[in-house]
């Protein structure tokens, strides 16, 4: 629940909540909050559970497009586009190209150097 709380920001509540509070009404008022927030994850999840009973097995049904959203909270553009456009295979994004494998009744050609380029004529342009 607290998980992106750190531990300046909850250095700093603690101040506020000295300021505030005073040291006398601070810790019944740590007591308190403990005690609800405690309350409110017994309660919810007994929800779940009563929900879990009642519903039976198409509470997993209900719970499979939440799955589904939370892989796309995940999806990068990159991912999207492997996915959507190239079944997956994000071999255009790696360089991981599969190369064609040479048969061998193929005899390779010998590789030659590019042509130089033509010379230049500063006195035609």
């Amino acid at each position: 629940m607290f998980a992106n709380v750190g531990w300046s920001e909850m250095l700093v509540l603690l101040v506020v909540g000295l300021v505030v509070l005073g040291p006398e009404r601070l810790p019944g008022a740590v007591r308190w909050t403990s005690s609800a927030l405690r309350q409110a994850r017994d309660y919810l999840s007994g929800m779940t559970t009563q929900l879990r009973e009642d519903i039976g097995p198409e509470f997993d049904d209900l719970r499979q497009p939440l799955s589904e959203l939370q892989k796309l909270r995940g999806m990068t553009p990159r991912a999207a586009l492997a996915k959507h456009l190239f079944d997956g295979d994000d071999s255009l994004f790696t360089g991981n190209f599969d190369r064609p494998a040479v048969s061998d009744n193929v005899v390779p050609q010998p590789v030659t150097p590019p042509p130089s380029p033509a010379p230049f004529d500063p006195d035609a342009t």
